[in-house]
């Protein structure tokens, strides 16, 4: 009952700040433009982010500042999509998991076991992206900069070497999200469909007892701590962006305009290979406190991408955007 009674507060609270906030916008001489993450502070997101916070006053002679809600205060990445629909909040770094619920389009750069490396990833997603921001403004968002979080790998509280392995936990996957929740089960997955902020505490209580995440998440919020079996097999890349309301957008004078995609471009392209540097330090530290890495053999690697490649026909993005899946796949076959 306390917990209730606090948490019904906090979210009173956080109304309270951003209706100030938004009042705060529309009363003072500069614009406050109000941007949510999940990412804590402390991160390299959310450094990114304050970074550009800084950038974009100094182009702007202090008259466009970036107002920061880190850490998930304003709930998961699916309900501050909706604040920004709702014109509650105009921005968010946000991650592939968050993107589809803009435009499913971008689902299908997740394809599992498709990428092999960064340079098959960075070929395709430059050459399909002109046409996913399009889709993107259609639904009232601008795409500042495409960011990534690193390889989801699956962290388990015991060793998973096959699909069958796999099988027998309960996997956390976010809500929301019906047409994957029936391709795991296709998959024969036993799909737990929770907020990413209630995943520690459900791998606490054993609600659920394997995520698939990058080892940066692992190891900032200590859930390799709990799960602390990771099967070294890239299960797909987490592409993220920045993201602004194309409301919000389109209020900035056209001369700014231009030098704040570069500059987010510049912060976040460099974002991009600290993200990919520190992934691997990220596992070095993971291992050196308890994480085991399951090794795959080259038959276990095939049994994977097997059964994988058979759920294909049923991915979204195969179903509802079959152009682009065949485009993809194309972009990929050139890039190996």
């Amino acid at each position: 009952m306390i917990t209730t009674t606090r948490n019904a507060l906090r979210r009173l609270l956080l109304a309270f700040i951003l209706t100030a906030a938004s009042q705060a916008a529309s009363t003072a001489d500069g614009t406050i433009v109000k941007f949510g993450t999940i990412a804590p502070e402390g991160s390299a997101w959310h450094d990114a982010i304050l970074e550009i916070r800084q950038k974009w006053l100094q182009l702007s002679n202090g008259q466009v500042e970036l107002r920061i809600y880190a850490g998930g205060v304003l709930g998961d990445e699916t309900e501050m999509v909706r604040k920004v629909q709702r014109r509650g909040l105009d921005g968010i770094a946000i991650s592939g998991s968050g993107l589809p619920r803009i435009e499913e389009t971008i689902g299908c750069l997740n394809i599992p076991l498709l990428f092999d490396s960064y340079e098959q990833l960075d070929y395709v997603r430059e050459r399909i992206s002109p046409e996913v921001e399009k889709r993107f403004e259609k639904r009232g968002f601008k795409i500042l900069a495409w960011a990534e979080a690193g390889w989801v790998y699956f962290f388990t509280k015991r060793p998973v070497r096959t699909p069958d392995d796999l099988r027998q936990l309960r996997l956390w996957t976010t809500p929301g999200f019906p047409e994957f929740e029936r391709l795991f089960s296709k998959f024969r997955l036993q799909v737990v469909p929770l907020p990413a902020t209630d995943m520690l505490t459900s791998l606490q209580t054993g609600l659920i007892e394997a995520i698939d995440v990058p080892p940066l998440f692992a190891l900032l919020d200590r859930s390799y701590q709990i799960v602390n079996y990771m099967t070294d097999l890239k299960w797909s890349p987490l592409n993220a962006a920045m993201v602004l309301s194309l409301d919000t957008w389109n209020k900035f004078p056209q001369s700014l305009q231009q030098s704040f995609l570069d500059a987010t471009e510049d912060i976040v392209g460099r974002l991009r290979q600290t993200i990919r540097r520190a992934e691997n330090e990220a596992l070095d530290e993971m291992q050196a406190r308890g994480l085991t890495v399951v090794k795959l053999s080259d038959s276990e690697t095939e049994l994977w991408r097997t059964e994988v490649v058979n759920t294909y026909a049923e991915l979204p993005c195969k179903r509802e955007r079959p152009e682009m899946f065949e485009k993809i796949l194309g972009l990929h076959k050139e890039s190996l």
